[in-house]
């Protein structure tokens, strides 16, 4: 086996595992958030965060340097640039998370369960994450679908 075999290989494990995990949010986890009261939304996010944090932050990471790294190295036309499509959508990924969701995760991070903001009704952030993290969750599986295509080109 090619180094550069395995390489997609583990491209399109990281990518698929991010994707995975963002993708049972959209269907699952967000319309849950928007279900719950106050507290537990707030308990609930204050809960997942430290648990999602370490791992997507590393698999998309992980999967776009290696996206990088495949569209660099290797001789394949059709590969090559199909691995830059996918390094372009992770790092779109990266982007709307950081701009986007991180900043609304920090806030809910720094309410208090037990006391809801007069404010809440204009402040509630829940639609807005949903939408962010659906166009996010899009660019993931569109990535990780190219990558699929691109390691087939490899074979």
């Amino acid at each position: 086996m090619q180094f550069s075999h395995l390489l997609a290989i583990i491209v399109v494990a990281a990518n698929g595992i991010a994707a995975g995990i963002m993708l049972s949010t959209v269907i699952g986890i967000a319309p849950m958030m928007l279900a719950l009261p106050y507290g537990r939304y707030v308990q609930t996010v204050q809960f997942l965060r430290p648990r999602f944090d370490p791992v997507m932050p590393i698999m998309n990471g992980c999967a776009l340097v290696l996206d990088i790294a495949l569209a660099v190295t290797i001789d394949n036309s059709t590969a090559d640039v199909a691995y830059t499509v996918a390094a372009a959508l992770l790092a779109s990924v990266m982007a709307v998370s950081i701009t986007k969701n991180v900043p609304v995760n920090r806030y809910v991070m720094s309410l208090d369960p037990q006391r809801q903001p007069d404010t809440w009704a204009q402040l509630d952030p829940r639609s807005r994450w949903r939408l962010w993290n659906l166009v996010r969750t899009a660019f993931a599986l569109t990535a990780f679908a190219t990558n699929v295509v691109a390691a087939v080109q490899l074979t």
